[in-house]
């Protein structure tokens, strides 16, 4: 359900949480800040993650559309095992979704176990955003 494939230009995940129904220009907004601060423009994006509640989710459905790659989707349970690699977990997003994150720990999770966060948690009003940076490295 998770697995990205990384090239070595596209190495980035964009990780997004949001409550439904928030406007599809509110998410993309905060996606392309979130690649300014990462320092990259939507070609370094490997995929687009999130809870899978968010599914059918317009908002992240056409930010992954609006890059050209696709939209990937954890478990609560998958989710919270990033936990420990969160910087900013949050007992309300657990009380609310049963994981401590949502965009921090999608990003986290796609793009793999020695993945960073190249950017952690950003807001607006309705949603989050975080870039994590896969940990492929050029054979030596």
């Amino acid at each position: 359900m998770g697995e990205v494939k990384f090239d070595t230009v596209r190495r980035l995940v964009l990780g997004l949480g949001c409550e439904r129904g928030t406007p599809v220009q509110e998410v993309l907004a905060l996606a392309e800040q979130a690649l300014r601060e990462a320092g990259v423009s939507g070609g370094g994006l490997a995929a687009v993650a999130s809870i899978d509640s968010r599914t059918n989710e317009p908002a992240v459905l056409s930010v992954a559309a609006h890059f050209s790659v696709p939209a990937v989707f954890f478990a609560a349970g998958r989710l919270e095992e990033e936990t420990p690699r969160l910087a900013n977990p949050s007992a309300i997003v657990f009380a609310r979704v049963g994981c401590h994150g949502v965009s921090e720990a999608a990003a986290l999770a796609a793009a793999g176990p020695d993945a960073e966060l190249a950017v952690a948690k950003i807001k607006s009003a309705h949603a989050t955003a975080a870039v994590a940076r896969s940990g492929l490295r050029k054979p030596e």
